[in-house]
């Protein structure tokens, strides 16, 4: 597969597929224990998922909390985000060589170990280094979970892209139902506690994907729930993964683009309730607002599941009339720009519902499948360094100028959004 610039002025890139691809395989040839065995596996992806997102829908109910316990200030207690990236971004650039020795079910246990230890550290609220430390280390655990999980699904043939939607829908419901439980453990003497009900959902989470995957290879487990795998192309042991990964350009733009989205969305995430409460003058429960955020996120990576349908359906259309040249990536264009404008008008919007699925979605055609997994867990790691990035710049702003600055940050990240996404390698409607 060559990515190259199709010349047109247009800052995209066209795909020229040179790897053997599966067929489509339909649902009707597919075995009743196949689509049982697909769909409980999906179902273990999504509940990961749904943790990942209880994960990241903690901390803004919590951050008030934690800058009163431990009597820091914003650019102090935003080395939480700095060493959580870290720790994404060690997890993801380890990620490939550790698959390659322990295999794909046992890379998904092994994350959710770095998250149940990270989660009992957490819950003794222990000295403010040790605190922010074991952020790392809850960090490996995503990195390692989020990039096998987007990837598993990636490579899956029948409505993938619909299955990504739910998957992360999946997340934002576990970021919607968080800063609930969050929230009222900050009113509480022991507000770490919090982290105990962090900790029975990662518990839960190894044993359901153990049972589910049972330590297996990423092909096997595709297998069985009925995908058709294909040979590996002749040259793939030509060259190191990472040599071939690095060398894809659609990589790198893909990236850049999920660093800034990330970071925004993790922003608007952590530093939602000290906005609303230092300069709205909220109380307590303005925790709750950042359920509002995530839960828009959840209903809009739903709703629009119906709207992408329809819209790749006239696309195809015109492009059969050869009126003109589509590419559903204008209508990602379009909804950053609209609901950059809302921003502006309205504070919580949910504007984060097409970016992480439109990344995986666009990565999985435009990648060799060969790299999907290590391309995720290097795309995973540039959004991790956004999501430390931002916040932590708005950390260090808030520290100078106050936490008001937070709304004009915002309204620029998003713009750059819609900038970087006119360059994103476009995707023929084929495939």
């Amino acid at each position: 597969m060559n990515v190259h610039d199709d010349g047109s002025g247009s800052g995209g890139a066209e795909i020229e597929d040179n790897e053997t691809t599966p067929l489509v395989q339909s649902d009707k040839l597919l075995s009743k224990k196949q689509e049982r065995k697909a769909r409980i596996q999906f179902l273990a992806l999504c509940w990961s998922l749904f943790v990942l997102g209880w994960t990241d829908g903690t901390v803004g109910p919590l951050l008030p909390r934690i800058q009163e316990f431990y009597d820091v200030g914003y650019a102090t207690v935003s080395w939480i985000f700095v060493f959580g990236c870290t720790g994404i971004v060690f997890g993801a650039l380890m990620n490939m060589p550790l698959t390659d020795k322990l295999g794909f079910g046992k890379m998904l246990v092994l994350g959710t170990f770095f998250q149940i230890l990270a989660f009992t550290m957490q819950s003794f609220a222990p000295a403010f280094p040790i605190f922010v430390a074991s952020f790392a280390i809850g960090g490996i655990g995503m990195a390692v979970q989020d990039a096998h999980a987007n990837g598993f699904i990636a490579l899956v043939r029948n409505n993938a892209e619909t299955k990504m939607g739910f998957l992360h829908a999946a997340y934002g419901a576990g970021a919607l139902a968080a800063p609930l439980s969050a929230t009222q453990f900050s009113q509480m003497t022991h507000w770490s506690f919090h982290y105990l009900v962090s900790l029975s959902l990662s518990i839960i989470n190894m044993v359901v994907l153990a049972i589910v995957f049972r330590f297996k290879e990423q092909d096997e487990c595709l297998a069985q729930g009925g995908e058709i795998i294909p040979n590996k192309p002749e040259n793939f042991a030509e060259e190191g993964k990472y040599g071939q990964l690095m060398r894809l350009k659609a990589t790198h733009l893909l990236a850049l683009f999920l660093l800034v989205y990330i970071g925004v969305e993790v922003t608007i995430g952590g530093w939602t309730v000290t906005f609303m409460m230092v300069v709205r003058g909220g109380g307590p429960s303005s925790g709750y607002i950042a359920s509002g955020f995530f839960g828009g996120l959840t209903l809009g990576r739903l709703v629009l599941l119906g709207v992408n349908k329809k819209v790749n359906s006239a696309l195809s259309a015109c492009s059969r009339s050869n009126d003109f040249n589509p590419s559903w990536g204008k209508y990602v264009l379009y909804t950053y720009t609209l609901f950059s404008h809302f921003q502006l008008v309205v504070w919580l919007v949910p504007s984060f519902a097409v970016g992480t699925v439109a990344v995986c979605c666009i990565g999985s055609r435009v990648i060799p499948r060969s790299l999907v997994t290590g391309s995720i867990g290097w795309i995973s790691a540039c959004g991790a360094a956004g999501s430390a990035l931002l916040p932590f710049l708005t950390g260090a702003i808030a520290s100078k100028f106050g936490i008001a600055s937070l709304q004009p940050l915002l309204v620029a990240m998003m713009i750059l959004l819609g900038t970087l996404w006119v360059v994103v390698p476009k995707v023929p409607l084929s495939t």
